[in-house]
């Protein structure tokens, strides 16, 4: 077993910290980097390759920890590195929401309402 702190290279927190559990992230289809360049995801190390085999579907943070096997604060870390490399998207679940055409704000607003007059 490969010890967490060798997979990070020694960090110990994601330069991002707006990963949360229930964040969704993509594999980008097409990654290019800031001139319009492919980016080649080289020199990666296998938990990062799995991680993008993995992110083919929308997933969100705890289930791709659950899925290869590390702890929520290690793949935070190596999610981070690959949204920054820009091989990753990362989006809010209220976003992915919308995008899908659910939660909508009125309705949302009108269900808290009913609740608070109960």
């Amino acid at each position: 077993m490969v010890r967490p702190y060798t997979i990070t290279r020694g960090r110990t927190a994601p330069e991002r910290d707006d990963l949360t559990l229930i964040t969704v992230l993509t594999t980008l289809d097409d990654p290019r980097d800031e001139h319009g360049a492919p980016l080649r995801p080289d020199r990666l190390q296998p938990e990062h390759r799995r991680i993008l085999e993995r992110c083919r579907r929308p997933a969100a943070v705890a289930e791709i920890a659950a899925e290869i096997d590390l702890p929520v604060s290690v793949t935070k870390i190596l999610l981070a590195d690959l949204v920054g490399q820009g091989l990753l998207a990362a989006r809010a679940p209220l976003t992915v929401a919308w995008a899908a055409g659910g939660a909508d704000p009125a309705l949302l607003a009108a269900v808290r309402d009913g609740l608070r007059r109960l």
